[in-house]
């Protein structure tokens, strides 16, 4: 675990932050105990920093006065919601201050006649598709951690999830903003309408920016009707390829599921075990697709999906019939990320996302740079929109590790180089930095900096993150 020896003034100027943020704030509400603050030293990436103070605002208030705090004493400051981040984004590099939203967690408001809803950031996603189902209406972003992380770290990250092929990724849902930004000063960007076009569209800056330049403290979004039915579909193939064939043709066919995933022979072998349906030894690869809207529409939508697979090679294919079925199939996509770990100790989860076309390319590539190596590489993902989780395995045994980071570097250039992007939904964090000018130009790099510097100019604002 990081964890940076101060000096005398650091220290005492950790502790004039500490007795300022407790007056006020209030004691219940700033942590500073080791144990607290070992908490809040990770994320998903197991990567550890110790924090030197913990805050729990309650309001937008209290965000407001955190910040003003840190930008008079220079101090870094983290916003965390879940630390459910795959990329690095919440770990607290440079020690500081983590911002913890997680008690902000309010709907604030449900309004079904205007389409729209607005939460405070610490709103955990799926509890909020459960609520606003009450009202027949739906908030499509669904990553495969809905249950647990927060609607302020997918606005953070711009998260994508299953659905995303259909009805897109977080940005396409976000009409307002409130941000506390790096002096503590609060802004609203955006309207709590359908649409709006005027000015500068900031709120489409600041989503994905990763805490970099603000604190999302309210959170508007945009709600449509809730689908009638859902079925589920899953097919079993005997060759990677046939399932990528079975994927184009059923979009050809001028459908778009809900959902459209991939797994391939690796990760099969991982989850074989996984839910109430076996899978064979005989299975290569799986798509498991849902296909959602009126009676009228899945009845032809349906057969057209399972003769799309037939037609591509799917040995057997299986539709759901009771809503048991249909959670024992999801149960395997669900159980993936854990499963995997029966293959190896240690796993590198990158999501990059290629075009369409170039899928089969890519995963060849993949495949040709491992050949020979000891390393272990599962894919599975969204196949539908060209998001494919890539996932290095690797062992204790001396050099894996670099091994696996080799690996990786080669597969970003090679992602790049077919005009694929080196991240589809997880972020840059401080994982993928070494890579952002594999994709992005000189230029843009150094727009997007000097955009940081407006909103940030004394670099408190998630530190060592996004840039290099």
């Amino acid at each position: 675990m990081k964890h940076f020896k101060k000096t005398k003034t650091e220290s005492k100027k950790h502790q004039k932050v500490l007795n300022e943020l407790i007056m006020v704030l209030g004691g219940e509400k700033v942590l500073s105990a080791i144990e607290d603050r070992i908490c809040y030293s990770y994320d998903g990436t197991k990567q550890k920093a110790l924090p030197d103070i913990v805050v729990r605002p309650g309001c937008t208030s209290d965000v407001s006065n955190t910040l003003k705090i840190a930008n008079k004493y220079e101090i870094p400051i983290y916003a965390r919601g879940a630390g459910t981040g795959l990329t690095g984004g919440a770990v607290p590099l440079m020690g500081g201050i983590v911002l913890d939203l997680k008690s902000m967690n309010r709907i604030i408001e449900i309004c079904p006649e205007d389409f729209v809803a607005t939460v405070e950031p610490g709103v955990v996603t799926k509890h909020f598709q459960d609520e606003i189902a009450k009202f027949d209406l739906f908030y499509p972003p669904d990553p495969s951690s809905a249950a647990f992380s927060t609607i302020g770290g997918n606005v953070a990250e711009c998260a994508g999830g299953i659905t995303g092929l259909k009805y897109g990724v977080t940005r396409d849902y976000i009409l307002a903003l409130e941000i506390v930004l790096s002096d503590g000063s609060v802004i609203n960007t955006g309207r709590k309408t359908l649409r709006s076009v005027t000015g500068y569209d900031l709120t489409r800056l600041f989503i994905g920016s990763e805490g970099t330049l603000g604190v999302f403290t309210r959170i508007t979004v945009k709600l449509i009707p809730k689908p009638k039915k859902i079925e589920t579909l899953a097919a079993y193939f005997s060759d990677r390829d046939d399932a990528i064939d079975a994927a184009d043709l059923i979009i050809d066919n001028n459908i778009l599921p809900r959902t459209l995933e991939f797994m391939d022979q690796m990760t099969i072998s991982a989850v074989r075990g996984y839910g109430e349906a076996p899978i064979g030894e005989d299975v290569k690869a799986l798509l498991l697709i849902d296909i959602d809207g009126t009676e009228e529409s899945i009845s032809h939508e349906l057969p057209v999906v399972e003769n799309a697979c037939k037609e591509k090679k799917a040995f057997k294919t299986k539709v759901a019939e009771t809503p048991r079925e249909r959670e024992s199939i999801w149960a395997v996509r669900r159980s993936i990320s854990p499963a995997l770990y029966n293959i190896a100790p240690h796993k590198i989860n990158e999501d990059i996302c290629v075009p369409r076309s170039k899928i089969k390319e890519i995963l060849q590539k993949v495949d040709q740079i491992n050949e020979h190596q000891t390393i272990y590489i599962a894919n599975f993902g969204h196949i539908g929109d060209g998001n494919i989780h890539v996932n290095i395995m690797y062992n204790d045994d001396p050099g894996q590790a670099a091994l696996a980071e080799s690996i990786v570097n080669k597969i970003m250039r090679e992602v790049v180089a077919v005009g694929g992007t080196i991240s589809g939904e997880h972020g840059i964090g401080n994982k993928k930095s070494q890579f952002m000018e594999l994709e992005i130009s000189p230029k843009e790099l150094a727009i997007m900096k000097r955009f940081k510097g407006f909103f940030d100019p004394k670099g408190i604002m998630n530190p060592g993150k996004m840039f290099i």
